[in-house]
């Protein structure tokens, strides 16, 4: 990807904004402005990191520090599917579209983990999506998968984050994974919210999941 999309084609759901909208007063336009709305600011500026919570400070718990690589290994992962399924240009309509627009906040993910890890930061593993990102049902479906998993993913570590900070950080990017979600069910013709609550998984339960897709390869 040669760049990174401006606050307006990553923000078509309006999640950024509804951010801005917790910040009072003055300091909320100067949000708005640090991150583009209505300008040309890019996403990976340092004034748009710089108005977000500063997770990579000095005293945070290594079992933080282990949540964030983990969620960051996730989002390796799905920002390369979306990435290689964009880049092969097999999708039109709204499948392209979601591929699009999924790929953008991923990618803002991974940008803002790494941000926050600094040295600390896991490299991407290599991946082999095995055909799943040029064939549109396989895609559909593979993609269901994944934002279901990083759904139940980031609830699972939710109640073992100690900064709180951090907690906020996680949960922004939950709920707009939990929009990824419900956008691709519509798309596959599959309950948005098949139930009233939803359920966390384990680390460990991802992990095993995530391997048998055999996508890792490296």
């Amino acid at each position: 990807m040669s760049h990174l999309p401006n606050l307006e084609e990553l923000d078509q759901d309006g999640a950024i904004r509804e951010a801005a909208e917790k910040v009072d007063g003055d300091t909320r336009s100067a949000f708005l402005r640090k991150a583009g709305v209505g300008g040309v600011a890019v996403l990976g500026s340092s004034a748009f990191f710089g108005a977000l919570p500063s997770i990579a400070s000095a005293g945070v718990a290594k079992s933080d520090v282990a949540i964030l690589n983990f969620a960051l290994t996730l989002e390796y992962l799905e920002a390369a599917f979306y990435t290689e399924a964009v880049n092969k240009g097999k999708f039109s309509g709204e499948v392209g579209k979601f591929a699009t627009i999924v790929r953008a906040h991923e990618a803002a993910h991974v940008a803002f983990l790494k941000k926050a890890l600094g040295s600390a930061a896991v490299k991407s593993p290599k991946f082999d999506f095995k055909g799943t990102t040029t064939d549109e049902a396989k895609f559909k479906a593979t993609a269901q998968v994944l934002e279901d998993t990083g759904v139940a993913a980031y609830l699972g570590q939710a109640g073992h984050i100690k900064s709180k900070k951090i907690l906020g950080a996680a949960g922004s990017i939950l709920a707009i994974e939990a929009r990824h979600a419900g956008w691709i069910r519509n798309i596959n013709g599959a309950p948005g919210a098949p139930t009233a609550f939803q359920g966390a998984r384990t680390k460990n339960q991802i992990l095993a999941a995530v391997k048998g897709t055999g996508f890792i390869v490296g």
